[in-house]
């Protein structure tokens, strides 16, 4: 193995321990968040049931509305 080859692989192995490192802070910040203000994400899931049961109601007579619907509540928490 060349000194070029090994020095490629540790580089793309550093590489992939930032990419995790930095996304597991993203997901603990994200966490830290929820639990300081847990009013904000029940809210978030009052909305998302609340579109999911219009969608249920309303899926027999409009089936596009209805995903509309779903695919809205699937976005809500992304925001």
């Amino acid at each position: 193995m060349s000194i070029l080859q090994r020095t490629l692989g540790s580089s793309r192995a550093s590489c992939a321990s930032t990419r995790l490192l930095a996304a597991s802070a993203a997901e603990a910040r994200e966490l830290l968040k929820a639990l300081l203000s847990p009013n904000t994400l029940i809210e978030e899931v009052q909305q998302m049931r609340t579109l999911q049961l219009a969608a249920d109601r309303i899926e027999s007579s409009n089936p596009a509305r209805a995903a509309w619907l779903r695919s809205r509540a699937s976005r809500t928490g992304l925001r």
